[in-house]
């Protein structure tokens, strides 16, 4: 800092404390620091040029990760969120700056995660005339956000700030997106912040039904072969322990989605693993010979239930959900609980009997070691042949103890990670683009794990297809020392698709196969200690070197090009028809 603009500063700061008057600009990070904000993810450009120039003055209170596109600022925001529990806040300028945001707000909408995006705008007196870098960033982001608002006075930013954030938290979390003209940014005002704590017609938290709870509790009490499946919010709301104490209590066999992965230990007695398309064999099968099934925080997407006309017919669900438009969406309840996860599970909680399910257990235990024999021994345990997704991932879970948060993108690796990682830590573990299904989310979101929790082991583990696109976030990771730790599976495909040409095309690979850049070359490039390994003989060594390291590092495993992730329920088609090859 120079010493006029660090005058300036003073001069500035003297205004703050003593009239309370600041700019537009320094309202919003004022705000920002009101709300407890502490790490912003962002890009600048012209039309949030002001912000960042009062961003100069703040650098000891807001930390700022340039990111090398807004997408990735996006996806660091949405990481940071996931691991921390806190809203992930990012900036971008207008146009094309606002729009590259779009792809992290929407798979941020769908997976329930608290972002609070700041977008500069075009001046107030040039909206709607098609000004330079001007695009309707409310229009293009209203389907996508669970609230957004553009702000064309400086006075404004405090009360729409403050609303962001309980927008963004209560309830079922989600994104919001603030537009600020840039006159606005500019203008001086009196600041003032009050948190906004309710807001008209808005009410997140629903109150708890005693006779839903009190008739789902007799469901289960009088149940033979009950069945428990979780999803994310359990994580959302804190629930890890009220759901073990549950399902402990009641003898109940419990299945996960892939968002709620990582709730419960994966080796505990009851976790009987996961659900949907390549979810493990019994949880799916036995889908459809439960007699009553209660879902925790999850929204039965086509990809956990398959074919809804066969999909647990025969039994009574209970449905306990904190967002209402999910409840009889896919799946009609017999009885809904709208509400938090916790708040129901803590309810429930007295009202069940103690109890043991031993025979319905052991049927899922069957199933386990029939997929065990026919599918996981030798995916993990190979002596010949090329490298497979499965050995390198039981691997790292044998090394890092199960205790690392594993990040991922999407497709067969993805897939791979949930099935073979051996999750012991139930604290926010398990990263992932749910809904959506991102390519290009884990790299950027790793690195905002990796902020908002530095003292734990961060791995990215990312296909060579999705790797590339958001490899440039490697200039951030370089530039702040973020010790993110990635691993690409490489196969030189976009594997699942690849897959579905197989098992569904007649193996006709339209444009799925790679021809792939030196991606150690390229990690080096960017300053990143990095590794590649094509030999079983070396594998177990180069995972422990990854580990071991101090600050970021990237190894490439080069495995088999044409294996399939199985178990598999074809899409559209009937748990009960899940493929064990």
């Amino acid at each position: 800092m120079n010493a006029l603009v660090a005058e300036a500063s003073e001069k500035e700061k003297v205004i703050i404390t003593e009239k309370k008057m600041v700019t537009g600009a320094q309202g919003l990070l004022l705000s920002l620091l009101e709300e407890g904000v502490d790490t912003i993810f962002g890009y600048p450009g012209g039309a949030i040029m002001p912000i960042y120039d009062a961003l100069y003055d703040f650098a000891d209170q807001l930390k700022h990760h340039l990111v090398r596109h807004e997408q990735g600022g996006a996806h660091a925001a949405q990481g940071y969120a996931r691991i921390t529990g806190k809203p992930g806040v990012c900036f971008a300028t207008s146009g094309p700056g606002a729009t590259n945001l779009i792809t992290g707000i929407a798979d941020a909408q769908i997976d329930s995660t608290p972002l609070v995006c700041i977008t500069g705008q075009v001046a107030s007196h040039l909206l709607g005339t098609d000004a330079f870098q001007e695009t309707d960033v409310l229009g293009v982001t209203m389907p996508v956000t669970k609230w957004n608002y553009q702000v064309t006075r400086a006075d404004e930013i405090p009360e729409a700030i403050a609303k962001a954030f309980y927008i963004a938290t209560s309830g079922r979390p989600g994104p919001v997106l603030i537009d600020i003209t840039k006159d606005a940014q500019n203008a001086k005002f009196e600041f003032e912040y009050k948190k906004c704590k309710r807001i008209s017609s808005y009410y997140p938290v629903p109150k708890l039904n005693e006779k839903a709870i009190a008739a789902a509790a007799e469901l289960i009490n009088n149940a033979k072969k009950p069945y428990v499946l979780w999803g994310q919010g359990v994580l959302l709301s804190n629930a890890q322990e009220d759901l073990k104490a549950f399902i402990e209590k009641a003898g109940i066999p419990a299945a996960w989605t892939i968002l709620g992965l990582a709730g419960l230990p994966t080796d505990h007695p009851l976790n009987v693993g996961m659900l949907g398309m390549h979810g493990n064999y019994g949880p799916n099968l036995l889908t459809n010979e439960c007699d009553v099934l209660i879902a925790v925080g999850m929204r039965f997407d086509d990809r956990v239930t398959g074919d809804l006309k066969c999909y647990a017919r025969q039994a009574k669900i209970i449905h306990i959900e904190i967002d209402p438009a999910e409840i009889n969406k896919n799946v009609r309840a017999d009885v809904a609980v709208n509400a938090d996860a916790k708040v129901a599970l803590q309810a429930l909680l007295p009202l069940i009997n103690e109890n043991k399910h031993e025979a319905w257990l052991q049927k899922f235990r069957d199933c386990a070691k029939i997929e065990y024999e026919k599918v996981i021994a030798p995916e993990i345990l190979p002596t010949e042949g090329k490298l497979k997704m499965a050995e390198v991932m039981h691997l790292v879970s044998e090394l890092s103890e199960g205790k690392a948060v594993i990040v991922t993108d999407v497709g067969q690796h993805q897939m791979v990670a949930m099935r073979y990682y051996n999750f012991k830590d139930t604290r926010r573990s398990n990263i992932t683009s749910g809904g959506l299904g991102t390519m290009g989310f884990c790299l950027p979101a790793a690195m905002g794990a990796k902020v908002g929790a530095p003292d734990r082991q961060v791995i990215a583990v990312i296909g060579d297809g999705g790797f590339q696109m958001t490899l440039q976030e490697l200039g951030c990771i370089f530039q702040y020392q973020i010790g993110v730790k990635v691993l690409i599976l490489n196969n030189n495909f976009l594997g699942m698709v690849r897959q579905w040409q197989q098992l569904f095309h007649q193996k006709r690979y339209s444009f799925t196969e790679m021809v792939n850049p030196d991606f150690v070359g390229i990690a080096k490039a960017y300053g990143i200690t990095a590794n590649k390994v094509t030999q079983r003989e070396t594998l177990e060594s180069s995972i422990q070197a990854m580990l071991d390291h101090e600050g970021p590092y990237v190894l490439e495993v080069v495995v088999e090009k044409e294996d399939n992730v199985f178990p598999m329920v074809p899409a559209g088609d009937s748990v009960s028809n899940i493929r064990l090859s």
